[in-house]
């Protein structure tokens, strides 16, 4: 069992379990990544995208970069959704400018009959990597583990590649739901597994990234997509060492079933732009905390935009002193000027302990 150094800053993880806090926590959706410098040195030195997450000490590497640079309140694991449906023998690779494939696609009912769990020791390096992430963190801030959402992952896994219409997979919803659930069912055990194991590695708060829900019908995102989701989080440790583990949840473009996300047990909902954060915490009241919401376009504009536009997201969340964890409403652009970024979470920091003392 490997030994931690003791948390300094537990601001964001105390937000997530909507315990007071003196500001506002603040971290990034792809905060390790293409828009610094020093993040494109390492990946050149690792040769390709996989080549970097496959290596513990190089994904540790640009894990830690964002915090040498910005005082963020956590760090992420550097990996990709992706990782659990190639261990699953689906044979993940990427195109430059194209993004990730898959040599494997399910494509028909064979295929699909033919799913099983990831090979047992094809996943030991994500979980390397986050032991050695929180060891080199040395209690700074806590780490996030994560994992693609049982859905998000079948749209990759039917379509082969992303997509922006989803044909196949829709298809397969409608015309096969057996298969499309038997997919899901295989997935919600995979990704439990997943989660549960970085847990047991080091991670300290996890969360799901739904990034397709979004792309479902009413209904069709309750059955096929929110449903799944509750079941990983039934099978997640919510304790491990005595701690708390909270989770958080994401779908993009689902800030209308915030209410519905909020009941299937976890401790935060993530939501993008799109939202309005006032209504939502309105709605939900203080069943979870919330997480978000800032355009991520926003750090393209000048530094007065960027504060503006910051106070604007923490005086629609309100003067409250719990529940928030400040964050963009989805990745970060790889063209985003670092600079900006020091700006938006120096404002974070600052506007936010100014509304706890009523300033």
């Amino acid at each position: 069992m490997p030994q931690f150094a003791p948390l300094q800053n537990d601001t964001f993880l105390r937000a997530l379990l909507r315990q007071p806090t003196d500001y506002t926590p603040v971290w990034l959706m792809r905060q390790a990544g293409r828009y610094l410098p020093e993040y494109k040195a390492t990946r050149e030195k690792a040769g390709s995208f996989m080549g970097l997450a496959t290596n513990p000490d190089l994904a540790t590497e640009v894990t830690l970069q964002p915090l040498d640079r910005y005082p963020l309140d956590a760090a992420i694991l550097f990996s990709d959704i992706l990782t659990v449906p190639d261990a699953m023998g689906l044979g993940l690779y990427f195109v430059e400018g194209e993004g990730p494939k898959f040599e494997r696609p399910l494509k028909t009912e064979a295929d699909v009959q033919a799913l099983r769990m990831p090979e047992p020791g094809s996943l030991d390096y994500v979980f390397k990597a986050v032991t050695q992430i929180r060891t080199a963190l040395n209690g700074r801030v806590p780490l996030i583990g994560f994992s693609g959402s049982p859905w998000t992952l079948a749209c990759y896994m039917v379509e082969g590649q992303g997509s922006r219409e989803f044909h196949t997979i829709k298809k397969m919803l409608y015309s096969r739901p057996d298969l499309m659930h038997h997919i899901l069912d295989v997935n919600a055990r995979a990704v439990a597994e997943y989660l549960n194991a970085q847990i047991e590695a080091g991670a300290q708060a996890v969360m799901i990234f739904d990034s397709w829900g979004g792309a479902l019908a009413d209904g069709a995102y309750q059955q096929f997509s929110l449903h799944y989701m509750q079941r990983v989080l039934a099978q997640l440790k919510r304790e491990h060492d005595g701690v708390r583990i909270p989770a958080i949840v994401f779908t993009k473009g689902g800030a209308h079933w915030a209410e519905e996300i909020a009941a299937i047990g976890a401790d935060a909902i993530g939501l993008d732009w799109t939202a309005d954060i006032g209504k939502v915490r309105a709605a939900v009241g203080d069943k979870v905390a919330l997480q978000g919401n800032l355009d991520p376009a926003i750090l393209f504009a000048g530094a007065e935009q960027i504060q503006a536009e910051v106070c604007r997201v923490l005086d629609a969340y309100g003067p409250h002193t719990t529940g928030h964890v400040f964050n963009l409403g989805h990745g970060i652009s790889q063209f985003t000027p670092p600079e900006s970024v020091a700006v938006m979470v120096d404002t974070v920091h600052s506007h936010s302990r100014n509304l706890r003392i009523g300033g």
